[in-house]
């Protein structure tokens, strides 16, 4: 099951600012829910693992990053994911495209567009939970950036090293359920906002 999910979204931070953040794996990956870099093989390569706690269940998913693209001078990148649950019931694989946009006034636009292919148990169900899911974990993925780049200025103010942040595994039961009623206030018309 392929599903293609894209984003846009603004940071009050200068596109330097920004750029230095995002194209360091070791920082961006504090922000990503329960995700965490086990191995640098080299500047492009990387080795991680992403936990989701569902229910009682802590499920982990092993997989490696391959970063295809990072251009400096036009803020893009692109890069590849390929994981398997260390269980062996599904894996999953990702092809990410991301640019970055001065706005002026120290803001900087973000869009990115992901492809996500999905085999095993998760992808029975469906590409429309799927995207429900990826949008919640995008949420605390967007919310855990802004704090991190709010917190690392205001350590480069204070000359005080930044501290990586904790990443927390994935609550997918309160996903499950966020995008259940998702699901049902659009079957009724409504805005889930």
């Amino acid at each position: 099951m392929k599903t293609n999910i894209k984003k846009t979204f603004r940071l009050d931070q200068p596109i330097h600012t920004a750029w230095e953040f995002l194209s360091d794996p070791n920082s961006i990956v504090g922000c990503v829910p329960g995700a965490k870099i086990t191995e640098t093989i080299d500047d492009q390569n990387y080795k991680g693992s992403i936990t989701m706690k569902i229910g009682p269940v802590v499920s982990s998913f092993n997989g490696q990053i391959t970063i295809t693209q990072m251009n400096p001078d036009d803020h893009t990148m692109e890069m590849t994911g390929k994981g398997t649950d260390t269980k062996g019931k599904g894996s999953a694989g990702m092809v990410l495209m991301a640019s970055l946009s001065d706005l002026g006034d120290n803001t900087t636009e973000v869009q990115s567009d992901m492809e996500v292919s999905i085999t095993g148990k998760l992808a029975q169900f469906g590409s429309r939970m799927i995207v429900d899911v990826s949008n919640q974990v995008f949420k605390q993925f967007e919310n855990n950036l802004r704090h991190q780049l709010a917190a690392t200025a205001q350590q480069k103010d204070t000359d005080n090293p930044a501290q990586p942040a904790e990443s927390k595994p994935v609550n997918a039961v309160s996903l499950l359920f966020s995008s259940i009623w998702s699901f049902i206030l659009r079957l009724f018309g409504k805005s889930s906002s």
